[in-house]
């Protein structure tokens, strides 16, 4: 990353937290027209798709996979439950959430409960538990024994990540609550809840549709939009310059605005992720829904500059795995086993 960086203190960081309150407040006019404007579309093209089964599944599979960004939406606006910032009306916001979570495979108030924890975390290296893409430092790694390092190489592995990663977690991990197995019956009932009414609908395509629109339709729409968000998780987060600190000298909003990239796309890009690439402000202010961020960008440049990484940049990051404390970045294994070889 090459673009400028903002100033590295704490009170910097709590100081945006002030200015960016002003931007807090969802508009119901402006998120329902963004719920429509992603779900009709949505559901056209799962009834478009349907009907070209009719005619070729060489149509049909175009269809699905592009339907598969209008699903990221979908989770990008389940997101904005999450985090209250869709509704001014947390309960209304939160039923939204726990419907669209059937779209997109994810129980709503387990998820809720982890990515929250993901945002009060992020960062620490003596928080690693859950909700993140699990990092370890050069000397940590350095330390482990020969399948110790093979079972973390295996894990941050492309393939792994990217490849086998999403379909494991949106199609078996979702269906129980994990992370939160013994944190209470509201999280069962969230997972157990969202999978039966995955089941009575993938059970109606079925009986009226057979096996072709689950595999030609759902299983391609939600493989596309789940390898899409998987990644936009890591490259989020997982960058050269990004901000990790031990639990004495970690702060929240610091590593919230630092440890987050901006993720510039193409603006259809853009659109289709709902702003989500301006992780760096959302970090530092979860409350401001999607649709206010570009106004953030607009009134302040110096965080519209900060942290930019562009979609050539970002796949540069997929070869960094391990952090050095000492230069405090991101580095490939052959660069980090080159710095102990050094030591």
């Amino acid at each position: 990353m090459t673009s400028p960086t903002l100033p590295t203190s704490a009170e910097a960081a709590r100081n945006w937290v002030q200015i960016l309150a002003k931007y807090r407040d969802p508009s119901y006019a402006r998120s329902i027209f963004e719920l429509a404007v992603t779900l009709i579309p949505f559901v056209a093209l799962w009834a478009l798709s349907w009907w070209a089964l009719s005619v070729s599944w060489l149509l049909t599979l175009p269809l699905a996979v592009i339907n598969g960004f209008f699903l990221v939406r979908i989770f990008a606006i389940q997101h904005d439950c999450g985090h209250s910032a869709f509704f001014k009306n947390t309960k209304i916001g939160d039923w939204v959430g726990r419907v669209l979570g059937v779209l997109t495979l994810t129980p709503y108030d387990v998820w809720r409960k982890v990515h929250s924890h993901h945002h009060s975390t992020s960062g620490n290296l003596d928080r690693r538990e859950m909700g993140d893409i699990f990092t370890l430092t050069v000397d940590e790694y350095a330390q482990r024994s020969w399948f110790g390092k093979f079972g973390y190489r295996l894990y941050r592995n492309p393939i792994v990540l990217f490849v086998l990663a999403p379909g494991y977690l949106f199609f078996m991990q979702n269906r129980l609550p994990y992370g939160l197995m013994r944190a209470g019956f509201k999280y069962w009932l969230s997972a157990m809840g969202t999978n039966a009414a995955i089941v009575a609908i993938l059970g109606i395509m079925f009986y009226f549709g057979g096996l072709a629109p689950l595999l030609l339709i759902f299983v391609p729409t939600t493989l596309v939009a789940a390898t899409i968000g998987v990644w936009l998780f890591y490259v989020q987060h997982q960058f050269e310059e990004t901000h990790w600190d031990g639990a004495a000298d970690w702060q929240v909003h610091d590593a919230a605005l630092h440890g987050s990239s901006h993720y510039v796309m193409p603006s259809v890009l853009q659109w289709v992720t709902a702003n989500i690439g301006v992780h760096h402000v959302h970090h530092l202010y979860s409350r401001i829904p999607f649709y206010r961020l570009t106004e953030v960008l607009r009134d302040h440049g110096e965080l519209a500059q900060a942290q930019r990484l562009t979609i050539w940049e970002s796949f540069k990051s997929a070869r960094l795995h391990l952090w050095d404390e000492g230069e405090r970045r991101l580095l490939t294994f052959r660069q980090a086993d080159q710095l102990v070889a050094a030591r």
